[in-house]
């Protein structure tokens, strides 16, 4: 009798959070965000294919993923070239995966005036147009199935607050935009499709921007005061911290969440 009072489509929290059963395909998975995203996903039961262009960083993450028990791969990729990511694709043909995680990324700086068509080659093709890619492989590949695509975009996209990454803010909103259109398109094909929007994270590249404010450069110093002072958590936040909330959008927790760009910035940019 209890039984029937409860809510059609009731699950146990355990189960609804579970991904035992899935297969993730994450990229930039060495190290920072990407690795953290991996291990969650471990814990929560899910094959992994880990992609990275350091594959030094890449068997470190597999020896620390397989004691969770699950299957991990690893496929060094430079995502630049999109020859690699369609042979990454072809690698996977029969264990497609039902969970994409389009996290790669680079962040270098430089003057607006000194941005070359090299430089923004590259920032553009790693950081946007090998998630467009990535997303297209992973919709041709299970148009009949349906799946999760989670990117990853940046607040700089948002409120650009940084000075000299222009290049980056641009590829950055290019990826949540192709998120929202994907998301519009592609949702009455079973697939969801959202974004995570990270604030300041200490991942190694902040590390090594903290090295070079250690070297006293000035702006680097200023802009990491700034955006603490702005935060209202006050703080920096964890690559796990990003994790938990990519779990949430991989499992059924988020199962009516679709096209939503969410931030994981400790409230930066409601202040």
């Amino acid at each position: 009798m209890a039984s029937k009072k409860m809510e059609e489509g009731f699950r146990p929290i355990l189960e609804i959070i579970s991904l035992k059963g899935k297969r993730a395909l994450i990229t930039g998975s060495g190290a920072g965000i990407g690795r953290a995203i991996a291990k969650r996903f471990a814990e929560a039961g899910a094959a992994l294919e880990l992609v990275d262009v350091n594959e030094r960083t890449l068997e470190e993450a597999k020896k620390e993923l397989i004691q969770f028990g699950v299957e991990v791969n690893t496929y060094r990729v430079n995502l630049s070239k999109k020859q690699e990511i369609d042979d990454l694709w072809e690698k996977l043909k029969g264990k497609e995966p039902d969970i994409l995680i389009n996290n790669a990324g680079i962040y270098p700086t430089k003057p607006f005036l000194e941005v070359d068509e090299s430089f923004l080659k590259r920032v553009l093709d790693i950081n946007l147009n090998s998630v467009f890619w990535m997303c297209q492989h992973m919709i041709r590949s299970r148009m009949k199935k349906g799946g999760v695509i989670i990117n990853i975009g940046s607040i700089e996209a948002v409120m650009p607050f940084k000075e000299e990454l222009g290049h980056y803010d641009v590829s950055k909103a290019g990826v949540m935009v192709l998120t929202r259109a994907l998301a519009h398109e592609y949702g009455k094909n079973g697939f969801r499709i959202n974004a995570l929007v990270p604030g300041g994270i200490w991942t190694p590249g902040a590390k090594n921007l903290a090295k070079d404010a250690l070297r006293l450069k000035f702006n680097v110093v200023k802009a990491g005061v700034e955006y603490t002072m702005r935060t209202p958590l006050g703080r920096i936040g964890r690559p796990d911290e990003v994790a938990l909330m990519a779990l949430v959008l991989a499992s059924d927790l988020s199962s009516y969440v679709h096209g939503a760009l969410i931030p994981v910035d400790g409230g930066f940019l409601s202040a």
